[in-house]
């Protein structure tokens, strides 16, 4: 009988240790749910304090893993200082998130357990697809993130409007699946292979590379795209971030966005690295109609969601920018640019939940009308994050979008470094619109004063983070420089 060789599991600790709280929690919620909805609410309670934790402890769990690339699971799973450094930011943003909805899933008498169970699951499934070394186990943590996302995007039931959004986001993910699988198929049939490793051991050699393999790339790249609603696979975004409960929508935008463009990375600069002269042009592309969206279609929006929906489209049009450039300063821009975009949205995000009037959301720009007067902390606060968003100096969002640019520059993209500046002067307008709303429009009916102390805890860290970045920077950028050579070394 032969025996088979037990795999290192040290590399994937984090993952299994939160497969293992997955199913407790699990188990726990179904003994602990009763007929009652105080009950209901006391178990959500519960298991939201008790994902938290978790989230935070296997940040800890990542800790040692830094350090040397190591692979297992028969070449399948890679763990690498690039890996760490974008798990990181995924637990950290699915953390807040939980955070951030224990409010709100009360008060709209949607507290079920499943929910921060699912939001755990999402983020086990972006942990898998950050340490993808092969093409099967890209598409396996991809689908567990899309699947919890479906459901997160329905949970409020009774409502048409998320219902609405989760099926069109299921619709559109299922094409979005079917694509990067012909990609993938496509991938194995022209090379032979879909580990990563071994595909980059192929082109590192040299020789033709067939037309068939171009398109399989192609499409890996459109699946990968609508996934970080990249234009002109945007369409789902603006639609899906109005309808679905808040919370969702600030999860949504963030940590989805970290993990699918960490992908792209690990996909695009280490297998296919040495085809930078195929993939480069349409990355390019991709980044300028981005960016441009973002910055024209948000100037009409008066839902504020919606505007959070066009400009995520447009960020991640300048994080591609830095991919274009296919460099390790470029990586290391898009690397920062997570980190930074990470702690302005779930800022912003948090002021957007604290929108309410008479204990219903309201989600107009035009409620934020006089905000300056009667809730002056507040408007004080989400000015500092649309400053930031626009890239005002000297607030983190200026450096997020200074170090792509200048990767842009190095590697000799002038004019997608140019049309990046104009973009983002152009895209300036919606934010500093709402500024002009809050301290210059009188005052309507003044919106709720009780804002929790959950979100008070999310806005004074983010906004002190924005706002003294400057002063004591080293710790994101050296530690995203280390990632960055981490992914071009492997």
């Amino acid at each position: 009988m032969l025996m088979t060789e037990m795999p290192n599991i040290v590399p994937a600790l984090p993952e299994l240790f939160l497969a293992g709280v997955i199913m407790l929690l699990l188990m726990f919620g179904v003994f602990q749910k009763g007929g009652t909805s105080d009950n209901d609410e006391a178990t959500f309670r519960i298991v939201s304090m008790l994902t938290i934790v978790t989230l935070i402890l296997a940040v800890f769990l990542l800790i040692p893993l830094a350090g040397p690339r190591s692979i297992t699971f028969a070449d399948m799973f890679v763990t690498d200082n690039f890996a760490v450094f974008c798990k990181a930011l995924v637990l950290i943003a699915a953390a807040l998130g939980i955070l951030m909805s224990r409010d709100f899933m009360e008060r709209h008498h949607v507290a079920r357990f499943e929910f921060p169970i699912l939001i755990v699951f999402a983020a086990l499934g972006m942990l898998l697809m950050i340490s993808a070394n092969d093409l099967v186990s890209l598409y396996v943590g991809l689908e567990m993130q899309s699947l919890s996302l479906y459901v997160l995007a329905s949970i409020q039931r009774d409502d048409s409007r998320a219902t609405e959004a989760g099926l069109k986001y299921f619709v559109l993910g299922a094409v979005a699946s079917g694509l990067l699988l012909y990609g993938s198929s496509l991938v194995y049939g022209f090379a032979g292979t879909t580990n990563f490793d071994a595909l980059a051991g192929l082109f590192s050699a040299g020789g033709d590379v067939s037309t068939g393999l171009v398109i399989g790339i192609v499409f890996i790249m459109a699946g990968l795209s609508f996934k970080i609603s990249a234009v002109p696979f945007h369409m789902w975004t603006p639609d899906v971030y109005e309808g679905v409960p808040t919370p969702v929508t600030a999860f949504f935008a963030v940590a989805p966005k970290i993990a699918a463009l960490a992908l792209l990375l690990r996909v695009l600069i280490g297998p296919f690295g040495d085809l930078l002269v195929h993939w480069q042009q349409i990355v390019i592309v991709i980044s300028v109609l981005s960016m441009a969206l973002g910055a024209l279609a948000a100037i009409n929006q008066k839902n504020i969601k919606r505007l959070m929906a066009y400009s995520s489209i447009g960020h991640v049009g300048y994080a591609l920018v830095g991919l274009a450039a296919g460099t390790e300063s470029g990586v290391h821009g898009v690397l920062v640019y997570l980190a930074i975009y990470l702690v302005m949205n779930i800022g912003t995000f948090a002021c957007i939940l604290c929108m309410r009037r008479g204990g219903v959301m309201v989600e107009g720009i035009n409620d934020l009308a006089g905000l300056g007067k009667t809730h002056p902390l507040l408007a004080a606060t989400i000015a500092i994050f649309m400053f930031s968003l626009a890239g005002i100096p000297p607030l983190a969002g200026f450096f997020g979008k200074l170090y792509v640019f200048v990767a842009a520059i190095d590697a000799g993209l002038y004019i997608l470094a140019i049309i990046g500046v104009v973009t983002s002067v152009v895209g300036a307008f919606y934010y500093l619109r709402i500024i002009k709303v809050m301290y210059f429009d009188d005052p309507i009916d003044a919106l709720d004063s009780n804002i929790g102390r959950e979100m008070t805890f999310v806005i004074g860290v983010t906004s002190v983070i924005v706002i003294l970045f400057f002063v004591y920077p080293s710790p994101v950028l050296n530690t995203a420089k280390i990632a960055a050579a981490a992914l071009l070394a492997g």
